[in-house]
């Protein structure tokens, strides 16, 4: 999908390219990716570079064009890692500036033009719109913790009791998500390093909004780093508890296993076809019936007093 906006005086869409403009791609088709070759004169390199799902941040400065990569976080609950981070490119040139996603995400929500309203607006230029893109990049990070943090919460509520491994392999997962954060939070800061250092584009650049930028990445890499630490910790703690769990739950077993086989003897033992000095008794079955409770419950009171139940 592609869109066009107007830039100066407040965020409006448009129908067509004018100077100054931002164009925002979204899940492009191979129709639009052909359409930003031809008539944008997007290189292909560099529209490869965007859309694989491995690339790096970087920042590149060429004659006619600056390219800037940053990796933005994305959850989508149908992937096997929820939470995960994919590569936005920025493309500016002097008639306007392209941003390319292959997903779409909250940090420029293609289809909610309220909502590029209310978090890009006031831009006085095409630089501080890509330090607020920036600043959201960070906030979208620290509610995506969050929102982990939570969820590895629930985990632990039901891992106390548990004996499966499902706990463990979902705590694996974000993991694995806190990984993925934490290795693009680093990279996007290397990227607000170099535009803090910048000979070329310092003088335009919106101090409070990058620093603004710099201390929400800062404070999403932090806390990542913590959420991840704590989560490896508590791994190997709950990996020995599972265990405990299912010792327990087998001592338990055996136990009852136990207590059944006193029964199971005894009416064995007067179920032998030979003779029995009480066979021909009328109160031979209840004395045996009786008699099996009772041996049955001494042997529960014994394990209790043993803590083996």
């Amino acid at each position: 999908m592609v869109k066009y906006f107007k830039l100066t005086g407040g965020i409006e869409e448009i129908e067509k390219i004018e100077t100054n403009c931002w164009i925002n791609v979204v899940n492009p088709t191979d129709k639009e990716l052909e359409y930003l070759k031809t008539e944008l004169n997007l290189p292909s390199d560099v529209i490869n570079d965007i859309l694989d799902p491995d690339e790096v941040s970087h920042i590149e400065y060429e004659d006619d064009y600056t390219l800037i990569i940053l990796r933005i976080p994305i959850y989508d609950i149908n992937n096997d890692i929820p939470y995960f981070t994919v590569p936005l490119g920025i493309f500016i040139t002097k008639e306007y500036i392209l941003t390319l996603c292959a997903k779409e995400n909250e940090i420029l929500p293609i289809n909610e033009l309220n909502l590029i309203k209310k978090y890009y607006k006031k831009i006085p230029d095409n630089l501080n719109f890509i330090l607020k893109i920036f600043l959201r990049t960070g906030k979208i990070y620290l509610r995506y913790l969050k929102q982990i943090n939570k969820y590895i919460s629930l985990i632990q509520k039901d891992l106390e009791q548990s004996i499966r491994n499902k706990e463990l392999i979902d705590l694996l997962k974000m993991e694995k998500c806190l990984v993925y954060f934490i290795t693009s939070i680093k990279a996007n800061e290397i990227i607000l390093a170099k535009l803090n250092h910048s000979k070329n584009i310092k003088s335009e650049i919106n101090e409070d909004l990058l620093e603004d930028a710099i201390i929400e990445n800062k404070q999403a890499l932090t806390m990542a780093q913590i959420y991840s630490d704590i989560l490896s910790g508590m791994m190997d703690a709950f990996a020995s508890v599972i265990s405990n769990n299912l010792n327990i739950v087998m001592k338990q077993l055996t136990s009852i296993s136990i207590i059944l086989m006193i029964p199971t003897v005894i009416y064995s033992l007067f179920g032998m076809n030979v003779p029995l000095f009480i066979e021909n008794k009328q109160w031979a079955l209840p004395f045996i019936i009786i008699g099996s409770f009772f041996l049955s419950y001494l042997g529960v009171i014994l394990f209790k007093r043993k803590n083996w139940f």
